[in-house]
C-alpha cells in the first residue's frame, strides 16, 4: 500500500525544509560533499556498489514498509541531503513518499531485450549507438537497451517494443524526526565513524542513497576493494577453499569489479551484488584464511596489454572450457581459450573442437577423475525435460502462444568447447521454429545448468539432456582451481591455466 502525505504533513515538510534550508546553505555546499564520480572512486581504491535497489518501488523488497531504519551504537549518524538539509542523531528514519506532480509527463521509448546478460546488451548498444541512436543499458528487472522514441523511427531487425507511461507522482524520501518531516533531494550522503546497521543489517560506514533511471532509489555503499573483496570470496568461491585458490579468485574478483565499473553507470554506481555482478554480503566476523589471500595479492589484477581483463569465472566447466563468443553475443576475447581441463598429458587423449553429438557424449563418457573440478556436484548431470516444461518456459518469455505445441529440439551449432550455440525448437505450426541462441538458451530454459549438453529424445514428450558443468564455462572454473591448489598447484599457476597469456600487475591507488 503506497504511504501518502496528508495535506497537514505535507506543508509541515515544506516548511521545515524552508527551516533547514535557510540554516545550513550558507556554511554547507552540498553539491561539492555529494558528487560521485566514478572513475575518480575506482583510482582511489573504492568500489560504490549498489546494496539495495528500487527502493519506494514495486519491486523494493527491502523496505518492506516504505522505510529504512540506520542505527549506530556509538557516536552520531550523520545525513546530508542535496537540497542542503544537514542532520546528526543515533538513529536516521526515512521513508518513502508518492509526491503528485503538479504537470503530468510522459515517458517513451523504444525498448530492446530482454537480453540474458549485461554483455549482450551492450553488445546490442554499440550497434545501435554506431548507427546514430543515443543508447542506455538498463536493469529494470532483465537487461535492457533503450533509445528515445521519435517519430518515423525504421524496422529494426531485433525484437523491440514501445514503452509508454504517464508519470503522475515522484517517489520522494523524507527524513523524519520526532517533531517534524523533511523533503530529502538526492545524491543523500550518510555516514559515521562507527559501522551503522541498516534495517538490522551491519554493512558498513559510508552510504549514498541515489535516484535511478525508474523513478525508485538505491542504497549505495561506498567501500574499498579489499573490504569488497571479504565480502565476495566467502560467497563466490567458499571460506574453506585451499588458500592458493583463494588467492587466485581475490584476483579475478577485482579485477571483473575493476572491468566492469561501468556496468551501472546510468545510476551512479558501479556494481551490483547479486549473480548479476559478483555476489556480496557484509560479514561481521572476518575470516582469517580469505583475509590472508586478499592480504598476499593487494592490488593484483590480470591484465592483457597493460589493461584489466575480463575475468569471467564460474561454478564447473564440465572438463572444458569456452570461449567468450561461444557463450555471449560479443567480442572474443584473446585470453579464453577452448581447452581441456586436466593435465598436459590428458590434452592428448582430447583434440579440439568437440564439433558433434557423438564426440561429446564419448567426452562426457569419459573417467571424471580424470578432470580437474569433477568433484563439482553438477560436473555431470542428466535432465528429463517434457514438451509441456518447454513449453510453459517459452510462453514465459513470450516466445509462443499457448495454442501451440513444442515437437522437437535439435542444435543446429555449437562452439569449439561443444557447447551448444543454437538451439532450435520446432512447434506444430506448419514450419514454425523458435532458435535460442548463446546465453538466451539458459535465460529462457533456466532449468538446464550449462549450454555443454546433448540431446536424446525419448520419446514425443520427452528429451533426456546429458551434460556437463554449471554456469558459462569461460575463464576460471571455482571447482577447478580448488582442485588445482589441493595438487600443490600455486595462484600464479591457476590463473595462468585459465587466462592464457593474461599477466599479472599491481595497480596504484591514490590514496596510497
Amino acid at each position: 500500500m503506497k504511504l501518502k502525505f496528508s495535506l497537514l504533513n505535507l506543508f509541515l515538510g515544506c516548511i521545515s525544509l524552508f527551516i533547514t534550508n535557510t540554516k545550513f546553505t550558507s556554511n554547507v555546499k552540498a553539491e561539492e560533499l555529494l558528487k560521485v564520480q566514478l572513475n575518480t572512486e575506482i583510482k582511489k581504491g573504492k568500489f560504490l556498489i549498489g546494496l539495495k535497489q528500487y527502493l519506494g518501488g514495486e519491486n523494493d523488497s527491502f523496505s518492506k514498509k516504505k522505510n529504512i531504519t540506520f542505527i549506530t551504537d556509538k557516536g552520531f549518524l550523520n545525513v546530508i541531503s542535496s537540497n542542503g538539509i544537514k542532520h546528526k542523531s543515533k538513529q536516521i528514519n526515512i521513508s518513502w513518499v508518492d509526491i503528485p506532480i503538479k504537470n503530468p509527463e510522459t515517458i517513451e521509448r523504444i525498448v530492446f531485450g530482454p537480453f540474458a546478460s549485461y554483455e549482450s546488451a551492450k553488445k546490442q548498444a554499440k550497434k545501435l549507438k554506431d548507427k546514430g541512436y543515443e543508447t542506455t543499458v538498463a536493469y529494470p528487472k532483465n537487461w535492457e537497451v533503450w533509445i528515445p522514441f521519435v517519430d518515423d523511427l525504421p524496422e529494426f531487425e531485433l525484437k523491440n517494443k514501445i514503452f509508454r507511461k504517464i508519470k503522475n507522482f515522484q517517489i520522494t524520501p523524507v527524513l523524519r524526526s520526532e517533531y517534524n518531516v523533511m523533503k530529502l533531494e538526492g545524491p543523500i550522503y550518510i555516514y559515521a565513524q562507527e559501522d551503522i546497521t541498516i534495517n538490522g543489517v551491519n554493512f558498513g560506514k559510508n552510504f549514498y542513497l541515489l535516484k535511478d533511471l525508474y523513478g525508485t532509489w538505491t542504497l549505495v555503499q561506498k567501500i574499498e576493494f579489499d573490504d569488497y573483496l571479504a565480502g565476495v570470496l566467502p560467497y563466490e568461491i567458499g571460506p574453506n577453499s585451499p588458500l592458493e585458490a583463494l588467492k587466485a579468485q581475490a584476483v579475478i574478483a577485482r579485477t571483473w569489479g575493476i572491468f566492469n565499473s561501468d556496468r551501472f553507470n546510468m545510476d551512479k554506481y558501479h556494481l551490483c551484488i547479486s549473480t548479476q555482478c559478483q555476489v556480496y554480503k557484509p560479514s561481521k566476523i572476518k575470516n582469517k584464511k580469505v583475509q590472508k589471500a586478499i592480504e598476499a595479492t593487494s592490488n593484483l589484477i590480470l591484465t592483457y596489454r597493460n589493461q584489466p581483463i575480463n575475468a569471467f569465472y564460474h561454478g564447473s566447466n564440465g572438463g572444458v572450457s569456452a570461449t567468450a563468443v561461444e557463450s555471449w553475443q560479443i567480442q572474443d576475447y584473446p585470453y579464453f581459450k577452448s581447452i581441456i581441463d586436466g593435465s598436459k598429458s590428458f590434452n592428448k587423449i582430447f583434440k579440439l573442437p568437440i564439433t558433434n553429438e557423438s564426440d561429446l557424449n564419448n567426452f562426457l563418457d569419459f573417467d571424471k577423475e580424470q578432470f580437474y573440478g569433477s568433484n563439482h556436484y553438477l560436473f555431470r548431470w542428466d535432465k528429463k525435460i517434457s514438451s509441456l516444461e518447454i513449453k510453459e518456459k517459452l510462453i514465459k518469455n513470450k516466445l509462443m502462444n499457448i495454442n501451440e505445441d513444442v515437437l522437437d529440439l535439435n542444435s543446429i551449432e555449437r562452439g569449439s568447447s561443444g557447447r551448444v550455440i543454437k538451439l532450435e525448437i520446432q512447434t506444430d505450426k506448419g514450419n514454425k521454429s523458435i532458435v535460442l541462441v548463446k546465453d538466451d538458451i539458459r535465460r529462457v530454459l533456466n532449468f538446464i545448468p550449462s549450454n555443454l549438453f546433448t540431446i536424446n529424445k525419448l520419446n514425443d514428450d520427452l528429451w533426456l539432456l546429458r551434460g556437463g558443468g554449471f554456469g558459462h564455462g569461460v575463464g576460471l572454473s571455482q571447482s577447478g582451481a580448488i582442485e588445482m591448489a589441493k595438487l600443490g598447484f600455486s595462484y600464479e599457476q591457476i590463473l595462468n591455466h585459465y587466462y592464457r597469456d593474461a599477466k599479472l600487475k599491481k595497480i596504484e591507488i591514490l590514496s596510497q
